[in-house]
């Protein structure tokens, strides 16, 4: 009779794969960093978006500004001042 035949739990004589079951813990960590990485670089994206939108904004300012004293200035010299 075999040593399986005679009871007992199969892992006492199932070999238990290290390396694979190593592979797959890397596998699970390397997903996990992944979706991590993942969501900082869409933080840093909405992060870049609002920073040019800012930038735009004063950009537009500045000019509006320029725009504004120089109306301004024909204004008083159409007016004869």
């Amino acid at each position: 009779m075999s040593a399986r035949g005679v009871g007992g739990s199969r892992f006492l004589y199932d070999p238990f794969d290290a390396a694979n079951a190593r592979i797959e813990a890397n596998e699970r960590v390397h997903e996990e960093r992944w979706q991590a990485l993942e969501f900082r670089l869409k933080a840093i994206e909405g992060a870049l978006d609002r920073l040019e939108r800012r930038l735009w904004l004063a950009v537009f300012g500045v000019v509006s500004v320029i725009l504004a004293q120089g109306v301004g200035d024909l204004i008083q010299m159409s007016s004869g001042g």
